[in-house]
Parts: structure tokens; C-alpha cells; sequence
């Protein structure tokens, strides 16, 4: 019987191996031969998680007119992976990719670090602040006190709390949108509410469009709902989104969905401007496409001269083309795992009769923690906190990148959680691999792009600031030098650091 579980295509795999563009060999650097290159492009793939453990890859001779290599090539640079426990090979059933015993297996998304590792590792992996206390022990007790009467019941809330529904529509209508309670659904954190839209409109084989780049976990969820994603650029800089590509693809590729980020979008950080919200509301009306729209990041801005625009909901107050999203796992903690979807009261209850099927519902006490933060002012204050620590991270972060590694170019968002960095050229992959080595997890580039996009790129969260921030930029240097030499890393190594 086989071992493996799922297969890589040639054509597919010489696409993700082709995107990793390495800096051009120094004065008296060496190139690894072509089987050894070829070996590590492999290894780096599946450390990363873009080729899963337990995938067929094809066979030698239909990879080799892939890549335009001989055959011997191709073998040797398997034979070199089964050598190092990164393949496994059966006669009649083929090679299929593993991972070494006691490796841990590659994480797909973006997963926390475990919090045993952090003495040693900082950790650029996640964008997720500590909560803003007081306020999340004040909403907590403040939870408690309301809880006895919905003890009394049975708990079960699909559509959620119907005193948290009514003050989501009341926020949303104070901001000049006119909602009522029967439009809100309360989710299990955004992750949760865009899961319930893609399997609501989606369907395994649907396109949905998605911007290039995008958030990394999103797009992860979507591959494995069986969505076929149609990347659209960004425009340049923070500028948010080029219209005359997304009226091509809406109009070409009829996506069932497209999934944007206006405010401060994650990766980049970019701030969609009003008028480009409401000519992309127009196009995908046109289309027929259903616009969700995450708002997760909309409060995070960070300067305070910033003009926030209007949402893009603003445009279609009824909500029969878009869908919003939005979350406090951003704005105030991570471990609040409380969203809510605003739409059509049509696609609310599609949604809520869909999830007799998934989780039934959200947590009840978190749901009363949430709409004691809204009904007190406790958000607002909370939020506050969360946006001054967040640009103090953020100018302490752009203040040692620019000090230790100057070359690598980015732009400074004025929201948001996330900078997105051009490393100077060097593989975001290779990039990521070496800093683990040297005390720092970052995410490399592709990790935001549809096949292999991205290589020349990071994402760095304002998570850290401050002395952490200082030594994150050295071992990321330390990293960009190991991968400049080609080296494995020599005699770097992390160090504990306590913050």
C-alpha cells in the first residue's frame, strides 16, 4: 500500500522550485552542485509546508523536463533527500516527501510558538500582541456578573448572544451604516466567520479571488476548502489595490468570492482609499461576486493625522454583494476568539442554519466579556493601548532594520500589525530556515503568494520593541549573512534573551 496521501505535479513543483531566486554567488563562493540546489530547494519546500509531508512527487524523468535538467540530476538530488530522511521511495509506488524522526512537522499557517521555546526564540511569526490589561480581566469579571441567567439555559446561541448581536449592529450603524441585529452573526473568531462563507458560497473547485499578497492563514484555509485562487496584485506601495486588475479578473475569471483587506492590509500594511472601495463594491456587483471584506485591522491605525475611510460596507448598506468581517482577536487580544459576520439577513440565516453542521456556536462568556467592552467604553480604551504599544514596536522595529540591515527595502504603514520587507535580494525561504538557527522565526514570502510568489520577501509583525526589537534585527542580519555565504550557519547560534 502506498504511504503517501496526496501528489505534487511536475509542472506545479517546478513552478515553487523556480521561485526561489538566490542572491548571485559572491567573489570566491561556491555554487552547490545542480543535484544539491535541486535537494535543498526540495527540503526548503517541505520544511516550509508548501509541498505537504506524505506528497508524491513526480518522477524523475517528468520532473527533469520540468526543470529543463538532466534525469541523472533529478535522481541524485532524491537519492540525496532519502539520504537525509526527507523522501521515502517504494518500488511500484514511487517517492513521497517525509520529514527526518524527531523533526517537528512543518507548520502550514502561522501557529504561535510554543511558549517553552521563548527563552531562546524570538518569535516574528505571528502578528498578536499580549492583552491590553486591565481591560481584559475587567471584561472577564464583568462577564461573570452577567452569566447566571444564560446558565439557566441551554447555551446554545448559533446566530450568537442576541444582546451582542444588537450591539454589533448599533456599532455599525453609529459609524453611518444603518444595521440591524437580524445582519450580525457571532463566530468563533474571523478564521471562524470566513470558514462559514467559503463553505457557504465557495464549494470545492469555486474560484476566489484574492489579492497578491494576502494573509497567509486565510489562504491556507481556502486551498484546503478545495478553492481554486485567482491572485490579483496589489498596486505599488501602500497605495491598496489596483482597480483595472481586479475589473479583469472579475470580469475573465468570475470568481464566486473575493477576499480583500481595506484597512491596513496584512501583509503590506496598505490603506484602501475611499473611492477605490466603492469602484470595487461596483465592479464585483457587476460581476456577481460576493466581496468579502475583512475589517479586522480597521481600528489599528497608528498616526494619528490618518483619515480613515469609509467602510467598504458603506457602499452596499444592504449587504446583497458584501460581507464583512470583523474580529477582536486583533484590536484587543488574540485569545478573545470572538467575530461576527454583517450581511444580508438572507445570508444570516444560510449561515447559521449551516452551522448545526460545524460548531453550533460561540463561547458564551467570551460573547459577555466582548459586549461588556462595547457597552462600557472599556474597548475604546483598550484599544487605545493596544495602538500606542504598537507603534512604539513599530518605530523600534523600522529604527534597528534600517541600522542592521539597510539594504532590505520597505515601506512604513501607518496602521495595522505587520511590515512587509524586501530582503535585498536574498530567498525568504533560505532566509526563514537561517533564522531558526539563529534565534528568530520569521515568515518567509511565499507563505502570502499563490505558487511560490514572493521568494524576495518577509513579513515582521510589531509585536517586539524596544531591546527585543534591537536584538530580532541582529540575528535577522546574522541570518541574511548565513544565507549570503551559502554557509550552514557555522558557529551562530541564539541566545537566551529575557524581555
Amino acid at each position: 500500500m502506498a504511504q503517501w496521501t496526496s501528489a505534487m505535479g511536475a509542472a506545479q513543483l517546478a513552478r515553487l522550485l523556480n521561485s526561489q531566486q538566490d542572491r548571485p554567488a559572491g567573489p570566491g563562493t561556491r555554487r552547490p552542485p545542480a543535484y544539491r540546489a535541486l535537494a535543498d530547494g526540495i527540503r526548503l519546500l517541505v520544511l516550509e509546508g508548501r509541498v505537504p509531508v506524505a506528497a508524491r512527487l513526480p518522477a524523475e524523468r517528468e520532473l527533469a523536463l520540468s526543470l529543463s535538467v538532466s534525469r541523472t540530476t533529478v535522481a541524485a538530488a532524491y537519492e540525496a533527500l532519502r539520504a537525509e530522511g526527507f523522501l521515502e521511495s517504494r518500488r511500484g509506488a514511487g517517492s513521497w516527501t517525509a520529514v527526518p524522526a524527531g523533526n517537528p512537522l512543518p507548520a502550514r499557517g502561522l501557529e504561535p510558538l510554543p511558549p517553552e521555546a521563548l527563552g531562546s526564540m524570538i518569535d516574528l511569526g505571528t502578528a498578536a500582541l499580549p492583552a491590553p490589561e486591565p481591560w481584559l480581566t475587567r471584561a472577564v469579571q464583568g462577564a461573570l456578573e452577567e452569566l447566571p441567567p444564560y446558565a439557566h439555559t441551554h447555551g446554545d446561541y448559533p446566530a450568537g448572544l442576541p444582546a451582542l448581536r444588537a450591539m454589533i449592529a448599533e456599532r455599525y450603524t453609529a459609524r453611518g451604516i444603518p444595521t440591524m441585529p437580524e445582519q450580525i452573526m457571532v463566530t468563533t473568531g474571523a478564521m471562524g466567520a470566513i470558514d462559514a462563507i467559503c463553505h457557504l458560497f465557495g464549494g470545492r473547485g469555486e474560484r476566489i479571488a484574492v489579492e497578491s499578497p494576502s494573509y497567509a492563514n486565510i489562504l491556507q484555509l481556502m486551498r484546503e476548502a478545495g478553492a481554486r485562487l485567482v491572485p490579483v496584485a496589489m498596486a505599488e506601495g501602500l497605495t491598496g489595490w489596483d482597480l483595472d486588475r481586479w475589473r479583469q479578473v472579475l470580469r475573465d475569471a468570475a470568481p464566486r468570492i473575493a477576499y480583500v483587506v481595506a484597512d491596513f492590509h496584512n501583509p503590506t500594511g496598505a490603506l484602501a482609499g475611499e473611492d477605490q472601495r466603492r469602484q470595487l463594491v461596483e465592479a464585483a456587483r457587476s460581476a456577481g461576486t460576493v466581496l468579502v471584506a475583512d475589517e479586522t485591522m480597521s481600528e489599528l491605525w497608528l498616526d494619528e493625522d490618518v483619515s480613515m475611510p469609509r467602510p467598504v460596507c458603506a457602499f452596499d448598506p444592504a449587504g446583497s454583494t458584501v460581507v464583512t468581517v470583523g474580529s477582536a482577536s486583533k484590536a484587543f487580544w488574540a485569545g478573545m476568539r470572538i467575530g461576527w459576520v454583517r450581511a444580508a439577513p438572507d445570508v444570516i440565516r444560510s449561515l447559521v442554519a449551516a452551522r448545526a453542521y460545524a460548531d453550533l456556536g460561540t463561547p458564551v462568556l467570551e460573547q459577555l466579556a466582548v459586549n461588556w467592552l462595547f457597552s462600557t467604553g472599556g474597548w475604546e480604551q483598550a484599544v487605545e493601548l493596544r495602538r500606542v504599544q504598537a507603534r512604539d514596536n513599530r518605530d523600534a522595529l523600522v529604527t534597528a532594520l534600517r541600522k542592521e540591515l539597510p539594504t532590505w527595502g520597505f515601506e512604513v504603514p501607518r496602521g495595522g500589525l505587520t511590515l512587509w520587507v524586501r530582503v535585498g535580494g536574498l530567498s525568504g525561504s533560505r532566509l526563514a530556515e537561517a533564522g531558526e538557527r539563529v534565534g528568530v522565526r520569521v515568515p518567509s514570502g511565499p507563505r502570502f503568494g499563490v505558487d511560490g510568489a514572493f521568494e524576495g520577501y518577509v513579513r515582521l509583525p510589531f509585536t517586539v520593541g524596544g531591546a527585543v526589537a534591537e536584538e530580532a534585527a541582529a540575528r535577522l542580519a546574522a541570518a541574511a549573512r548565513i544565507v549570503e555565504s551559502g554557509g550552514s550557519g557555522g558557529g551562530e547560534s541564539p541566545r537566551t534573551f529575557v524581555a
